[in-house]
């Protein structure tokens, strides 16, 4: 008996949304996304009961992963993420054993990626409140409850789990009720509320630096203190790095307009019916095909292996020089330094004196993480394609069940696979390495808000196909034949 027949009783009984029956209304869409980001909001703003102020152990990584520091939704889409990464990898070595065409074997796979998600909440959740003092606990509670401090942290760790499951759920309620995806929405809500305080936060509020706008109406009123001349170099530093801001606006205004542009650049391959006289259409190889959800599992990969830096320095004390050392919490030399995010101008631009570190290893620093970056967003946009339906093979099969055809080869599902593989695998490697060298830039030059790079090329992408699915949707609402077609 193989392993499928073993899990199916389980995995085919894991708790899961309703589909819809027939057509959803865009407006019914639109409730369920909004009702589940309102609900996203306010989870992030419920703290963790029992537990003091706590340490974010994911730090740079925390708008990427879509969670509130110190709430129960602390995890955000970690525990999904990396279910995702260890399915992208049984995957594509073929170790599943699994047919997505297969209803059975989807079933099965929805179930495995559940299972996985559970496992990877206990994985990442119990060392983050058991082990390195990341969630201490309050102690007038822990005083007073039974089992004491051990208790209290099984309450805040039974917190985190709610959390967790309540972010896969309410994905998949989007998924299949609502538009586009919960952990896209998830992100793109995050890394929004970052860039409207780095734009507009005034001066005063509590935990937040002044944006650009009052920061550039306190310069122009001349009522900004501490500024110097702007006519000398340290005055243009300012303009440029400090408060001035320059450089981050136009960081950030340059991932905006290069992204949607790459979304734009495609090559278009004809179609004509088989059957149907002048039914023509295209289909459409996007420059970034594999789209920039993959970064999410390379930069989730990174940030489990800082996670694993973290714990090993809280529990073991001081590691191996060449393994690790820690100062604030922070890596600032051996292995896990330099697998570290280049993370702001301050942690590379040694000249400027911020940087601790002598200047090889800085540039080596760089070097990896940009090779992390590119080859990683690489290696998992092929996984992502290949795991989605989107490969060649794939993609041929959908042409030819579709009764269409390429102008001048014949219908046949093998002669369009290879066609399609003169453009999509190199598509894929293209895009994904380009966003990748998109993200580290991002990073090491500064963005609007302090969001990472990878975090602002997630939210403008997501907000751009989000756009177009509207659009979609509304065209359809539009036109009902148009619904039947797509099997309404």
């Amino acid at each position: 008996m193989g392993w499928k027949e073993a899990a199916e009783p389980v995995l085919t009984r894991m708790p899961s949304v309703r589909r819809p029956e027939g057509h959803v209304p865009f407006k019914r869409k639109l409730t369920w996304t909004g009702g589940v980001l309102l609900l996203y909001f306010f989870l992030t703003n419920v703290t963790l009961y029992g537990a003091n102020q706590t340490t974010d152990i994911y730090g740079q990584f925390r708008s990427l992963l879509a969670g509130g520091q110190g709430s129960v939704l602390h995890l955000g889409i970690g525990p999904i993420v990396t279910a995702s990464i260890v399915l992208q990898l049984l995957g594509g070595a073929d170790l599943l054993g699994l047919d997505t065409d297969d209803p059975r074997d989807q079933v099965l796979y929805q179930g495995l990626q559940k299972l996985l998600v559970v496992v990877m909440i206990f994985l990442t959740g119990l060392p983050m409140v058991f082990a390195g003092g990341f969630f201490p606990t309050d102690p007038q509670l822990a005083g007073s409850f039974p089992g004491g401090s051990f208790g209290v942290k099984w309450l805040i760790f039974a917190q985190i789990f709610v959390g967790a499951i309540l972010v896969l759920f309410m994905d998949e309620i989007i998924s299949k009720w609502g538009v586009g995806s919960g952990i896209g929405l998830f992100i793109v809500a995050g890394v929004s509320q970052k860039l409207i305080a780095g734009l507009f936060a005034w001066q005063g509020l509590p935990n937040t630096n002044p944006g650009l706008v009052p920061r550039w109406i306190a310069l122009i009123t001349g009522s900004a203190e501490n500024v110097p001349s702007l006519l000398t170099g340290q005055g243009i530093q300012y303009l440029l790095l400090g408060g001035g801001q320059l450089l981050a606006l136009v960081t950030t205004v340059l991932i905006f307009a290069i992204v949607v542009y790459a979304e734009s650049v495609r090559v278009e391959i004809p179609l004509s019916h088989a059957r149907v006289k002048g039914a023509r259409g295209r289909f459409p190889v996007k420059l970034i095909y594999a789209s920039v959800l993959p970064m999410i599992l390379v930069r989730a990969l990174q940030a489990n292996i800082q996670f694993l830096g973290r714990i090993l320095s809280s529990q073991l004390g001081d590691l191996p020089a060449w393994l690790g050392q820690y100062s604030n919490g922070q890596p600032i030399g051996g292995l896990f330094y330099y697998l570290a995010p280049i993370r702001g101008r301050e942690q590379w631009m040694w000249w400027t004196g911020s940087v601790a570190q002598e200047p090889w290893q800085v540039l080596l620093r760089i070097a990896i993480d940009l090779g992390f970056m590119v080859i990683g967003g690489a290696i998992f946009a092929i996984f992502w394609v290949e795991t989605t339906d989107m490969g060649p093979e794939a993609t041929a099969k959908q042409i030819q069940n579709s009764g269409m055809q390429i102008p001048g080869f014949r219908q046949n599902t093998g002669v369009i696979e290879k066609v399609m593989e003169r453009y999509i695998p190199q598509v894929t490697v293209l895009g994904g390495a380009l966003v990748g060298l998109l993200a580290v830039l991002a990073n090491m030059l500064g963005t609007i808000g302090g969001v990472s790079g990878t975090g602002l090329l997630l939210t403008v992408s997501i907000t751009y196909k989000l756009y177009e699915e509207i659009a979609e949707e509304q065209l359809m609402e539009m036109h009902p034949m148009m619904r039947e077609m797509f099997g309404g």
